[in-house]
């Protein structure tokens, strides 16, 4: 069966991998297609796509632009983007901008705390593209002020830990008319993370329906079995299309490999064929 990942992460972002060598291991992992969904920006699509033609994989631009409902982050990804749009860069350019004025009040949070780190050690470490939470805790624990990715976000990354700093998020609406002004087709990631129970679960893809969603994250590397067929009955009851993806980030999350997630992930081609079909139309 042909298997295909609709949720990746490159070092463009918070990933290990650069754009080319993400591109060639989901080749060499016999995937048929994969998109590269880097955090708030589309610098690495142009690599990724480029690397695709000679790996002979099929390849769909995609990005992950965080949100902000019922006071939780959501996570909203765009599949097929022109990601040459000026408009859409634009937006996704203020975006970036407000992750770097946090980034930078953490790295002062971190210095009164005795950490030794700057904008140009943490750069040095974890490249010059969007940096996030994961590439801090990444760099915690290269230099031993922390014994694992997890203590750091355990410790002191986690919302209401000593060095988390909010930042300025878009609205859904902001996300899906972003993503939708590139002409992409806007997906809700992982919908089981929110923690939202099952009634705010459902109130929250009718909302974003009536916004301009198109599909529902059903596949996922997290997901049990029973979870899988719960999200595709609520993708079903508003007619929403499925995608799925592993959330694959290489080292930085080494229980998740590309296309099989823990392992037993498995999003069949079908469903980027499906999806094709909201772009002929």
């Amino acid at each position: 069966m042909k298997t295909i990942d609709l949720h990746t992460h490159s070092k463009i972002s918070d990933g290990s991998m650069q754009p080319e060598e993400l591109i060639a291991y989901a080749a060499a992992k016999g995937l048929s297609a994969v998109a590269l969904t880097d955090h708030d920006t589309a610098a690495g699509l142009e690599r990724a796509e480029n690397a695709a033609l000679s790996c002979g994989i099929e390849f769909i631009p995609g990005i992950e632009l965080s949100a902000y409902y019922a006071e939780r982050e959501v996570h909203i990804v765009g599949l097929f983007i022109n990601y040459r749009n000026q408009a859409f860069l634009e937006k996704i350019h203020t975006v970036s901008h407000a992750r770097e004025i946090r980034n930078l009040e953490m790295i002062k949070i971190m210095q009164a705390h005795g950490i030794d780190i700057t904008s140009e050690k943490l750069k040095a470490s974890e490249g010059k593209g969007i940096l996030t939470r994961a590439n801090f805790a990444a760099y915690l624990e290269k230099t031993g002020v922390v014994s694992s990715y997890q203590e750091a976000f355990d410790r002191f990354l986690e919302k209401g830990k000593p060095f988390y700093v909010p930042r300025k998020k878009l609205t859904p609406k902001d996300a899906i008319d972003a993503i939708l002004s590139a002409g992409g087709i806007p997906v809700l990631a992982h919908p089981l993370l929110y923690k939202f129970s099952d009634d705010a679960l459902d109130r929250c893809v009718l909302e974003l329906k009536s916004l301009g969603i198109k599909a529902l994250e059903v596949y996922y590397s997290r997901n049990l079995s029973t979870d899988t067929l719960r999200m595709k009955a609520l993708a079903d009851k508003y007619g929403l299309y499925y995608s799925g993806g592993s959330d694959f980030h290489g080292t930085y999350k080494p229980d998740i490999d590309i296309g099989t997630g823990t392992g037993s992930l498995v999003v069949p081609y079908e469903v980027l064929d499906r999806l094709k079909d909201l772009v002929s139309h």
